[in-house]
């Protein structure tokens, strides 16, 4: 059975919702905080509750946030294939949710932002497995180069999925040419697309991608509440009313990866994923992807 390999980051989520952002040195009242498990946590939590396997091939740390981090990574039946870290804790991304629904991230890195070869040979990819590689990992000093490494000589029968995310935007840095010629499925969101490609319309960075990435890569492009592009396809969303867009994205590529490895075609994995973030733009926090019930329930409505 195929599985979810992801590589990324899972750390902690300080939620909190406000009506807008203070000015430079002004102060506001926040209307709530949590602590939550996000980052890389919410792609594999919403592949896991529409039923596919996951591992965690990334580091967790030792103090409170790595704890909490295990907790709910163990919650979902996540594999961790790392022992805690002994020196570092799980980093930490104050998440500001303003009343329109856009976020503001601002992250500090631990115990995830480092891995080496020696850790990633601890699991060994099957036939059908799906990596899953975020764009936050190649910035990561202590991690880049031997994620790189074994990417590139993953065999074929494995796909490659790419998360570019919003700091990524060089397509002939050193490492995008290493990695672009091995990826199969690029998932991102319209505003990243136009990033990572400098132009000025979906429509040309669809095309500009596709210009980057193998032939038989399949393009996804996330386009809000319009729902999504898959290669030149576009794909419908749903229409509801939103309260926080954190970790929608993460809910559909995972979605959309749990449909792939169903059998589904791109254009019906694609639609369950834009159902799923649909219903996750519904609720307050980061890793709010709904269930295989919950995502059938609103296709049949």
């Amino acid at each position: 059975m195929s599985r979810l390999l992801h590589t990324g980051q899972v750390i902690v989520d300080l939620v909190m919702a406000l009506d807008t952002l203070p000015a430079t040195g002004g102060d506001v009242l926040a209307k709530s905080a949590s602590f939550e498990a996000g980052g890389g946590f919410n792609v594999m939590a919403a592949a896991r509750r529409n039923g596919l396997p996951v591992v965690y091939l990334g580091r967790h740390g030792n103090g409170r946030f790595g704890d909490l981090a295990r907790a709910a990574m163990q919650a979902e039946g996540v594999e961790m294939a790392q022992a805690a870290s002994t020196d570092k804790d799980t980093g930490l991304c104050v998440s500001l949710t303003e009343a329109t629904t856009e976020r503001t991230f601002i992250s500090h890195i631990g115990a995830e932002g480092e891995l080496s070869a020696e850790d990633l040979a601890r699991v060994l990819p099957q036939s059908g497995d799906y990596v899953y590689v975020s764009g936050y990992s190649l910035l990561l000093e202590g991690k880049a180069q031997a994620l790189l490494d074994w990417v590139v000589a993953l065999p074929r029968d494995i796909s490659v999925v790419f998360d570019p995310g919003p700091l990524v935007k060089a397509p002939d840095s050193a490492w995008m040419v290493a990695l672009l010629p091995r990826i199969d499925i690029w998932t991102s969101n319209g505003p990243e697309a136009l990033a990572f490609t400098g132009t000025s319309s979906l429509a040309n960075a669809l095309s500009d991608l596709k210009r980057h990435l193998p032939e038989h890569a399949l393009l996804v492009v996330r386009d809000g509440a319009n729902g999504c592009w898959v290669n030149t396809e576009h794909v419908p969303g749903f229409k509801v009313q939103a309260v926080d867009s954190n970790g929608a994205g993460d809910a559909h590529a995972g979605v959309f990866i749990a449909g792939l490895a169903e059998g589904l075609k791109p254009t019906q994995a694609a639609r369950r994923a834009n159902a799923a973030a649909a219903l996750a733009v519904t609720r307050w926090g980061p890793a709010t992807s709904p269930g295989t019930a919950e995502v059938d329930a609103l296709l049949s409505d």
